[in-house]
């Protein structure tokens, strides 16, 4: 019975002992399968971690190639940066150098305008000072021009004394001997009085030459105004253009002397004391006479003229060339 029990306990051993190594061989097999799928599973996330690494690494080496690249950039534009700090630099301190010039300059401006300042309220005071001289001044030339205007008021009508003679003039003449307006000149025509060319005298002319010379000499000195004031009568012989001048200017002085001899004849001569008031005077052609279309009237030119001047005539005439040009 023993040992019945015995042989069962050993078969039971062995089929625990081999369910045992069924048990473990399956395990080992599972394990074994684990392995393989383990390793089958890590070969493939290495392959794939290797084909990441491999374009990883050629990633890494673009990138490589481009730091180099932007290194080599860099080093240019950090090159350049420093040329252009050292430009900057340098124009700096230009540029520092030419401001601390300029304030040099400056304050030299402002000294300088201090003293101009200065300069101006001194000449502000003197100006103050000179206005009140030139108002002090301004009243004496006021003062003077007004005693001026009155002088020159008086002047003007001392020369208008000849204005006067020649207006009385006219009004003792009245229209039948045409003078002058403005010299108060009387005019006598050369063709009346003398032959073409000569210089003798007609008898024709002489009665009519004496009584206009009365007339216009009679009315000079029949006003002791006038008369008083009378200086000369001259005798102008006066030709046309024709001929040569000195030709022309022994002609007309012949024709105004032989006026001036007819007219020392006369006893109106004589008596109003008329010879030192007498001169002849020939003028050729110098103040021929123009017509309108100012061409010369030849006629008219060839003339004999009988004027009168004033005494002081020529001071009055300055006198008032002078006030005139004031």
């Amino acid at each position: 019975m023993f040992r019945k029990n015995t042989k069962d306990e050993d078969t039971n051993f062995w089929l625990s002992y081999a369910d045992l190594m069924a048990g473990l061989l399956f395990v080992f097999i599972l394990l074994i399968g684990a392995i393989v799928v383990k390793s089958i599973v890590l070969k493939s996330n290495l392959e794939s971690k290797e084909n990441s690494l491999e374009s990883s690494l050629q990633l890494l080496l673009l990138r490589d190639t481009e730091v180099q690249r932007l290194q080599a950039l860099l080093s240019q534009k950090t090159d350049e940066l420093s040329d252009k700090e050292k430009e900057f630099q340098n124009t700096l301190e230009l540029t520092a150098q030419e401001i601390i010039n300029l304030n040099s300059v400056l304050l030299s401006q402002t000294m300088h305008i201090d003293d101009l300042n200065a300069t101006i309220l001194a000449l502000s005071g003197e100006l103050v000072n000179k206005e009140d001289a030139l108002a002090q001044n301004q009243n004496k030339y006021d003062i003077l021009i007004a005693k001026l205007q009155e002088q020159k008021a008086k002047i003007k009508s001392l020369t208008g004394i000849k204005i006067k003679v020649i207006a009385e003039l006219k009004q003792n003449l009245g229209k039948n001997i045409q003078i002058d307006p403005i010299s108060g000149s009387l005019r006598l025509s050369s063709n009346i009085l003398f032959d073409k060319g000569s210089a003798e005298l007609k008898e024709s002319s002489k009665h009519e030459l004496k009584k206009v010379f009365i007339n216009y000499v009679g009315a000079l000195t029949s006003n002791k105004n006038i008369k008083n004031q009378l200086d000369k009568i001259i005798i102008e012989g006066h030709t046309d253009s024709d001929g040569t001048y000195l030709y022309n200017l022994d002609l007309s002085q012949k024709r105004a002397y032989a006026v001036m001899r007819y007219l020392l004849t006369l006893d109106f001569t004589e008596k109003n004391s008329l010879k030192p008031l007498l001169l002849a005077s020939g003028r050729a052609d110098q103040d021929t006479i123009k017509d309108k279309k100012a061409q010369e009237d030849k006629e008219l030119s060839r003339r004999i003229e009988i004027k009168f001047t004033l005494k002081n005539d020529d001071a009055l005439h300055e006198i008032e060339r002078i006030l005139d040009y004031e």
